[in-house]
């Protein structure tokens, strides 16, 4: 991939991460409002980055486990505050 074209999708990427991040401070339940376009180019892309990982990861201690958050949001946020 040309460095440009690279260049714009990490843009692209950082964008989207602004975008979703900006419902940290709503009121839980408040949509984010990005296209269908956005969201598969976002879900495709995170798809190539997990099957370019190893099955298998070696991880040390301590590390944190969290559970299903069975599509919750604002929850998903909260982990990423706690757990960075």
């Amino acid at each position: 991939m040309p460095a440009t074209q690279n260049g714009q999708d990490e843009k692209w990427i950082d964008n989207m991460i602004e975008l979703l991040l900006s419902a940290r401070n709503k009121k839980p339940g408040t949509p984010v409002d990005i296209s269908v376009q956005d969201a598969t180019q976002l879900c495709t892309q995170a798809r190539d980055v997990f099957m370019s990982q190893p099955m298998l990861l070696e991880l040390g201690a301590p590390i944190k486990i969290c559970g299903d958050i069975h599509g919750q949001y604002t929850d998903l946020l909260r982990l990423f505050e706690y757990g960075g």
